[in-house]
């Protein structure tokens, strides 16, 4: 995993009129815990676009004043309008310990299920995934090479030596869906094979009949040689 530095200074006041303050400037409040102490300090916010606005996950290095710190994104917050990054939380990490994260799928391949007309559909975009530090991926990937027509991939057929799936094993991240016209044509079609099917049957029902006119037509013609049998005599 990608590790994104961060370079902070230690906060000599707190509170909210302080927080503004350093919102105003540019800065954004934050905290860092989990280790032997807590630090509230204030970083760059310009220095938050390639943490936060990135595809995959990523390590932070804190540099607070001097002190380096491993840490993980713990908690951010926005302006509801805005969208100005408000507050910052980080987690100190810890060689020997497992930490959680939010990491995102990535797709890889090409389904043939797509090549005949169907859609993929990413249900999950991102998995909860706990494992070491010097383990955690910074993608989970999903490859579709085998994926069919109507089929999914699931958590369960993503599982992994190196670290832990947290959500459930049965639900699907990926499909490759029918679309509805394709459903549609298929519906179409059965219903004209049923249809050829009774015309078949109504053909049948017409040879039977001429038939029988046929036999009715022997017997008028047996009725007229035995007349001019008659009359020769």
């Amino acid at each position: 995993m990608e590790t994104i530095e961060i370079i902070g200074y230690k906060r000599a006041n707190l509170g909210k009129r302080n927080s503004n303050k350093l919102r105003e400037e540019g800065n954004v409040p934050c905290v860092v815990y989990g280790g032997d102490e807590q630090i509230h300090f204030h970083a760059p916010m310009i220095l938050f676009r390639e943490l936060v606005y990135t595809p995959g996950a990523n390590f932070v290095k804190l540099n607070i004043e001097g002190v380096e710190k491993d840490a993980i994104l713990q908690d951010i917050q926005f302006h509801p309008v805005s969208e100005v990054i408000l507050h910052a939380d980080f987690l100190e990490l810890q060689k020997n310990k497992k930490v959680k994260m939010d990491i995102p799928v990535k797709i890889i391949g090409n389904s043939p299920g797509v090549q005949q007309g169907g859609k993929i559909l990413i249900r999950i975009r991102k998995l909860s995934v706990m494992a070491y530090p010097k383990n955690m991926p910074s993608f989970i990937e999903v490859d579709i090479t085998e994926l069919q027509l109507g089929k999914s991939i699931k958590v369960e057929e993503l599982l992994n030596d190196q670290f832990e799936i947290l959500n459930s094993p049965l639900v699907s991240v990926v499909s490759v869906n029918i679309p509805r016209v394709k459903i549609e044509i298929e519906e179409e079609d059965e219903e004209g094979l049923e249809g050829e099917e009774g015309t078949e049957g109504t053909e049948g029902t017409e040879g039977e009949v001429s038939k029988g006119d046929e036999s009715k037509g022997d017997g008028k013609s047996d009725d007229t040689n035995k007349d001019s049998s008659d009359s020769k005599e």
